[in-house]
């Protein structure tokens, strides 16, 4: 068990809360309304800037070159599934300045500045176990969504998304982080560090829940109006 698996035992409830989410499973069967969608579309690509800067923050806190390269290539990844948001925000006519120029939901902020607080406060490993549900559980979520085939998803709605995150570049993405997840731990997490990475781990997946609880109340609004 790696140390990924490892938080993600000690913090099962939080981390079903999230992979399990009813806007996940709706977005699975392509019945997640399209006003939720873009909701969450447009502030993930406002808490993709945000993450960004954290492993920006993950460079300055890297104390060897090898670490710094892992953090170049997160922030170069990042930028790349920006490009996806942009693509399907498009497709509503959205441009990027104006999805820029739009305000943060107070869940994005949540989640976003407490990845940062964690890196400011605490060290690459903290900063790394708060960014993994986001970067290592979008991938087991696509690969939960994906059919065995590509095609088997035909006209899904949500096809380009499910894609992305369950397609070979970022399941890589995925695996880069985790191994590295672990050489920090076997750097830095002793026994007495467990039950606090797995608390930051439940809350930051948590978090997780509540951005994809986020687009389920802005189209229950929107439907209401």
């Amino acid at each position: 068990m790696d140390i990924f698996d490892r938080l993600k035992a000690a913090a099962i409830a939080d981390w079903q809360s999230y992979i399990g989410h009813d806007f996940v499973l709706r977005l699975g069967t392509g019945t997640l309304p399209q006003a939720a969608f873009r909701a969450y579309l447009v502030q993930d690509y406002l808490f993709l800037v945000q993450f960004a800067r954290a492993y920006a923050l993950a460079t300055y806190k890297s104390r060897t070159v090898a670490d710094m390269r892992i953090a170049q290539a997160g922030l170069s990844a990042i930028l790349d599934e920006m490009n996806l948001h942009i693509r399907l925000c498009g497709r509503w006519g959205l441009s990027p300045k104006e999805i820029e120029a739009t305000p943060e939901h107070q869940a994005t902020i949540a989640y976003t500045r407490f990845v940062l607080d964690c890196g400011a406060a605490g060290d690459l490993l903290d900063l790394h176990v708060a960014l993994a549900p986001c970067v290592i559980g979008y991938a087991e979520i696509g690969r939960n969504l994906m059919p065995n085939r590509i095609e088997d998803l035909g006209n899904h709605p949500y096809r380009e998304w499910i894609s992305e995150y369950a397609g070979e570049s970022y399941q890589d993405v995925a695996v880069v982080a985790r191994r590295h997840l672990d050489d920090l731990a076997a750097r830095a997490m002793t026994e007495q560090r467990v039950a606090e990475l797995a608390a930051l781990f439940g809350k930051a997946s948590r978090l997780e829940a509540e951005f994809w609880q986020m687009g389920l109340d802005v189209a229950e609004r929107h439907a209401t109006t």
